[in-house]
């Protein structure tokens, strides 16, 4: 009786947080008759007004987990687009070569993490965003990439724009 107790109190979990609602989705795609969606949620970049990623990943249906037996794990594909959606204003932001994350989500309940992390590219005055999951035990390549160029856009630079940086290690075409 135990362990029907425990798989009643795991499903009342996982029904309760599939339930959940998120105020950043735009939209939801139902992928099979299980019940799995692909999820669209807009993410706006806390440190650059004007700029909003469009971010789309798998959700997994009360079915799929049943069936699957894996309770707590998402799938770590996902797909980035990000845009300029009105005039640019860039606060304070990271502009070493690793960036900094502006978005997380868990994948699983302890191990995994899908992420946004957002990069400036000097030397082409662009915007880069990063889709990628976390792993703790072995690491993930799922990855997606979109670019906001700056050039030619209504940029306001907080603290001043950063100095353009040539290219190393290629040749710049103008």
């Amino acid at each position: 009786m135990h362990a029907f107790a425990r798989l009643a109190v795991v499903a009342i979990a996982a029904v309760s947080l599939a339930a959940c609602g998120n105020r950043n989705e735009v939209g939801s795609v139902g992928v099979d008759w299980t019940g799995n969606d692909i999820s669209i949620e807009a993410v706006a970049d806390p440190d650059v007004d004007g700029v909003v990623c469009h971010l789309a990943f798998f959700n997994r249906s009360f079915i799929d987990r049943v069936s699957q037996g894996n309770w707590f794990e998402d799938p770590s594909y996902s797909a980035l687009d990000c845009s300029i959606v009105g005039p640019v204003t860039v606060g304070d932001i990271a502009t070493r070569a690793g960036g900094e994350e502006i978005f997380q989500q868990g994948r699983s309940l302890i191990w995994k993490s899908l992420r946004v992390t957002r990069i400036y590219d000097a030397a082409n005055n662009s915007l880069i965003y990063l889709a990628h999951a976390r792993q703790v035990q072995q690491g993930s390549g799922k990855m997606s990439l979109s670019v906001v160029p700056l050039n030619g856009a209504d940029v306001t630079w907080d603290n001043g724009a950063p100095t353009a940086q040539p290219m190393q290690g290629s040749v710049m075409v103008q």
